[in-house]
């Protein structure tokens, strides 16, 4: 691990261009950001109020003082104010490596890290505005560490962080796996990197009753966890749908994928076997229709958790079609990607299509599935047993709890769940029933 020491004019100059755009914003005044800025915090509050949450006073204040434009250079000022993420930096095939992330999921993060003043905050995977409006937030008493395990991006955040008049944020080049034990320990510890695992160093370096968020993919799915250390263990739920570029080297992703029709059609993050072949025929066979009976009005926000509680199931994968497959009739999911699935081992499947419409307006939907396959009826109907299981006794519970515990803990020191083993922890996802 190293401090970044370098200068920051110095880090500039190593900076690439954000975009191939090298618009100038020499003629903007102060005033246009100061106005963007604005309208886009308004933005997020009237997003978060639609979701059902409220944006706190403090990450609030913070938005507005905070110039995200000077933290992604090279960027027109009306994108740098635009409620999505900037790619940074990207790889040799164009995927992305870094970014500054939408404003919206840093403020949903944010509130779930309840950051207090005076506390000392670590950061995993630095872009620079996140560790600014951090640094707003812990106040003159507090700290903020923020660290990136390439040195081209900390150079970045480095230089963004000085130009932003925020040189007393700690920017590091290190392997976030293994945390920053020397500036330790700390009361939160935010992760702004999608992870597939919880490294045991970050759980060591949280102090007993602090706060972690971490955007963790579970069986494929990617949310934000709200975690709180509790005799040595993590525990904590209120997971928020994101999506993050992938950490490096931390308990890669090792599920099984099934590519079918060239490409058009694939399922994914499977634990079991799966026959390409099988699948194929499966899909060419007629199509079976089940209807749960389950329904949501627009505007509802309850079907966020819906594929957890599936992924519990050992034959639970993830459909994502190309339009020409769905223009073809080979699928029609429910949204391209990651659409909810189950595969049977005799190779039918069965999986979520658009809710149906229940009355003129459209303003009432039943949840259904569709099914392929020898097993169709069967495996169709397991699907909706689920979400009437999922309506009946956790629609409107208090949702999913994540505990995340040492590697070889016994099994009967676990709660009842989804267990997922990974290389430093076992992780368990529960589910408590509603009370009425």
């Amino acid at each position: 691990m190293t401090a970044v020491t370098t200068d920051p004019a110095d880090a500039a100059a190593k900076l690439r261009s954000v975009t191939t755009d090298t618009t100038r914003e020499a003629t903007r005044s102060d005033q246009d950001a100061d106005e963007l800025r604005g309208a886009l915090v308004e933005q997020i509050i009237v997003q978060r109020e639609e979701q059902g949450f409220v944006l706190s006073r403090e990450v609030e204040a913070a938005l507005r003082t905070v110039p995200r434009h000077l933290f992604a250079p090279g960027v027109p000022l009306e994108t740098a104010y635009a409620n999505h993420s900037i790619v940074t930096k990207r790889s040799e095939r164009g995927g992305p490596l870094s970014s500054v992330s939408a404003p919206s999921i840093q403020a949903m993060m944010l509130g779930q890290l309840q950051v207090e003043p005076g506390q000392r905050v670590l950061e995993i995977g630095s872009g620079g505005y996140n560790a600014a409006l951090l640094r707003e937030l812990v106040g003159p008493e507090g700290s903020v560490t923020t660290l990136d395990i390439d040195q081209e991006i900390a150079d970045r955040a480095l230089s963004c962080l000085a130009a932003a008049g925020y040189r007393d944020v700690r920017v590091l080049c290190a392997n976030g796996e293994f945390g920053a034990a020397e500036y330790g320990p700390f009361e939160r510890i935010i992760v702004t990197v999608g992870t597939w695992g919880i490294p045991s160093a970050w759980v060591e370096q949280l102090v007993e009753g602090g706060r972690m968020v971490v955007p963790l993919w579970i069986k494929g799915l990617g949310r934000s966890w709200a975690l709180e250390r509790r005799n040595g263990y993590l525990i904590g739920g209120d997971p928020r749908t994101c999506g993050f570029v992938p950490m490096q080297g931390v308990d890669k992703n090792r599920s099984r994928s099934v590519s079918l029709h060239g490409g058009q059609v694939n399922f994914w993050a499977g634990e079991q076997q799966a026959d390409a072949t099988a699948l194929s025929e499966a899909l060419s066979m007629a199509r079976v229709e089940a209807w749960s009976g389950v329904t949501v009005r627009d505007g509802e926000k309850i079907l966020g958790n819906l594929d957890l509680w599936l992924a519990r199931l050992p034959e639970f994968w993830l459909l994502s079609a190309k339009q020409d497959a769905v223009d073809r009739g080979l699928v029609s999911p429910d949204w391209p990607m990651a659409t909810p699935a189950l595969i049977d081992r005799g190779g039918s499947l069965a999986y979520q299509p658009k809710l149906r419409p229940m009355n003129a307006d459209k303003t009432i939907r039943e949840l259904g599935v569709y099914a392929h396959g020898p097993h169709a009826a069967e495996v169709a109907e397991r699907f909706v047993e689920q979400i009437r299981i999922w309506d009946r006794d956790h629609r409107h519970g208090p949702g999913p709890r994540l505990t995340v515990h040492p590697a070889g803990t016994p099994d009967a020191d676990l709660p009842a769940g989804l267990v997922i083993d990974k290389r430093h922890t076992r992780m368990m996802v529960s589910w408590p029933e509603h009370v009425e």
